[in-house]
């Protein structure tokens, strides 16, 4: 068994020569091994919430009566003689926490293998997801940190803007200084109006500016998803992929694509379709490239298999988003997640989506840091004057403002470009 008795002894002790260290620590009785420790630290606490400062005797004096059940006098009064210094206490904890952990992980362990079922198994991987931040503790950064980092973003505004990956669209990154680090970016649209595609070329300019881009694809394989991706990098139309006629110049173009893309840092992956897994891939993608520019794109939210039991499709949906902005912070990487809307869009006159179309909602309004909308007007009107123009509509961003970019998009080849770019060939092509 996992049990580390002087951590536990020198933390009690630690406590009766110094009560008011109790405040730094997080530990709670539970994650002692030994039950006259468990006592002995509940008792502590109680003293403490009454403001009355925690020693040998206060900490006697709550135990009353079951003083002897936890060694008596005489223990407590060991405890705290055989205490060096005070100065280690953070560390006996943490030695406290770890083995904690490995004992809960036996436990659940041992759990699932008396009734091993695919049912079991994934609440084997979400009470070991949870069991394993418990006592986790990151340095926190002081007021002091944070203002010189400000200070630092003032004197240097161009090294600050690094922070965000540019998207490749000029009006778009104006709006929202690129994909930030950390942010959970929530992309939605009603089906076929180019969310892929959009995705796609996100991706695809992270590449080019020297980035590493995670494609995770729960709707098209690997392969269906290149050859969009060497449409829109080749101008290849994407329905000859259907036939497989192509023009001497369309084969010279697909080849030069092929080798262009072949150079990317891209990654798609097609074998994830759980929460956990992805969560766990992405973990080990960044872990095994620490020092690349990462960008993860996941198509799309509705697909994702939840691990665990709720009573509702929108809690389970909720947690879902949660786990990722989580995850994007803990990593520090954006991460794009693409969505479906909900047909209430299609019953209102202005089909333009607003967050109450977003399909299950949950808590994806409150997690994400971006949330922004494709509309194509043409997508409903085929007489529309605004033939082959998106409009990503910027419904809710943290840091910054709302509105709405309009692009290019040329359908036959997956392609969004600014307006102010080929928009003849867009508008007559």
């Amino acid at each position: 068994m996992n049990y580390n008795e002087t951590a536990e002894q020198s933390v009690i002790g630690s406590l009766l020569l110094e009560g008011s260290l109790i405040g730094n620590l997080t530990i709670e009785s539970k994650h002692f091994y030994s039950a006259r420790h468990k006592r002995i630290y509940e008792a502590m606490q109680k003293v403490d919430a009454k403001g009355i400062e925690i020693n040998v005797v206060t900490v006697v004096t709550e135990l009353g009566d079951s003083i002897s059940e936890v060694g008596g006098v005489t223990y407590l009064t060991e405890l705290a003689e055989s205490v060096p210094s005070t100065a280690p206490i953070k560390n006996y904890e943490s030695s406290i926490y770890e083995d904690y952990r490995l004992r809960e992980s036996q436990k659940l362990a041992s759990e699932y293998m008396k009734s091993p079922s695919e049912e079991s198994l994934h609440k084997l991987m979400v009470d070991l997801d949870k069991v394993k931040d418990e006592g986790i503790q990151t340095d926190e950064k002081t007021v002091k940190d944070y203002l010189m980092e400000i200070a630092e973003e003032l004197m240097h505004p161009d090294e600050s803007q690094s922070k965000g990956h540019p998207t490749g669209y000029k009006d778009l990154d104006e709006m929202t200084g690129g994909t930030q680090s950390g942010d959970l970016i929530i992309i939605a649209a009603r089906p076929s109006v180019g969310k892929t595609a959009f995705a796609l070329n996100i991706g695809s300019g992270h590449c080019k500016n020297g980035g590493m881009s995670h494609i995770y694809s729960l709707e098209m394989g690997p392969a269906a998803l290149l050859k969009r991706m060497i449409s829109t990098e080749g101008r290849v139309d994407i329905q000859k992929w259907q036939s497989m006629v192509f023009s001497q110049e369309d084969y010279d173009k697909a080849m030069t694509a092929i080798g262009v893309i072949s150079n990317w840092k891209l990654e798609i992956y097609k074998q994830t379709n759980t929460i956990n897994q992805i969560k766990a891939s992405i973990r080990k993608a960044v872990q095994d490239n620490p020092n690349e520019k990462h960008l993860v794109i996941i198509d799309y939210l509705q697909l994702i298999a939840s691990t665990g039991k709720h009573e509702r499709r929108d809690l389970e949906v909720g947690a879902m988003t949660r786990d990722l902005k989580l995850l994007a912070q803990e990593l520090n990487i954006p991460i794009i997640l693409l969505s479906q809307l909900s047909r209430g869009v299609e019953q209102r006159q202005d089909k333009r989506p607003m967050m109450s179309d977003l399909r299950e909602s949950g808590n994806i309004e409150q997690d994400a840091d971006l949330i922004g909308f494709l509309y194509r007007d043409d997508y409903y009107d085929k007489e529309s004057e605004k033939q082959n123009i998106i409009e990503i509509i910027i419904s809710k961003q943290r840091q910054g403002p709302t509105g709405t970019v309009e692009l290019a998009f040329l359908k036959e080849y997956g392609e969004f470009v600014s307006l102010a770019r080929n928009y003849e060939e867009v508008a007559y092509g």
